[in-house]
């Protein structure tokens, strides 16, 4: 696996963000075991007694988009996230440092706003009793909940960039 320069020393990460990762990536590592065991479940069950259970499709798009949100978060931290590598590794050190710290800033004011924002649809639906028209009829808060979630590790996780830029400027 080819990790970028993203012109930020390494050096090992604060104990907090560390121990958020490893969280995260327990959670992720759950969903996914979940998420193919509910697949596998219902693929033997239609195929072998031709009985569906409905509610798989729901609940798998669910921990999908958990899925999705957790992991991007992570591939964040491992500077695994898409890149215009070619163009960007082309850049000298000092660019290269401060476009991160720019992409990291406007990264956290983004899901700053999105955040927020997902909030406010989690109390409306919450105030609403919203449900998802299936036959789990969830209560649309529940899912919801994932997308501030999700966002707010990728925001810790672009604060876990600039605490490292800002080290890294303070001893270069």
């Amino acid at each position: 696996m080819h990790h970028f320069d993203n012109g930020l020393e390494k050096e090992p990460a604060p104990t907090l963000f560390d121990v958020i990762a490893k969280v995260i990536r327990i959670v992720a590592g759950t969903i996914l075991v979940f998420l193919t065991l509910l697949v596998t479940l219902e693929v033997v069950s239609r195929a072998v007694f031709n009985v569906s259970f409905h509610m798989v499709e729901e609940v798998t798009g669910y921990l999908v988009v958990a899925l999705t949100l957790l992991g991007a978060g992570l591939s964040l931290r491992d500077g695994t996230l898409f890149r215009v590598a070619f163009l960007f590794d082309k850049l000298p050190h000092p660019a290269r440092a401060s476009l991160m710290a720019l992409f990291s800033l406007l990264g956290v004011g983004v899901c700053g706003v999105l955040i927020w924002q997902t909030c406010r649809l989690v109390a409306s639906s919450y105030t609403r009793g919203n449900v998802a028209p299936t036959v789990l009829m969830t209560p649309l808060w529940i899912p919801q909940m994932l997308l501030p979630f999700g966002l707010a590790v990728i925001a810790v996780f672009l604060i876990e960039q600039l605490w490292r830029q800002r080290r890294s400027c303070g001893r270069g």
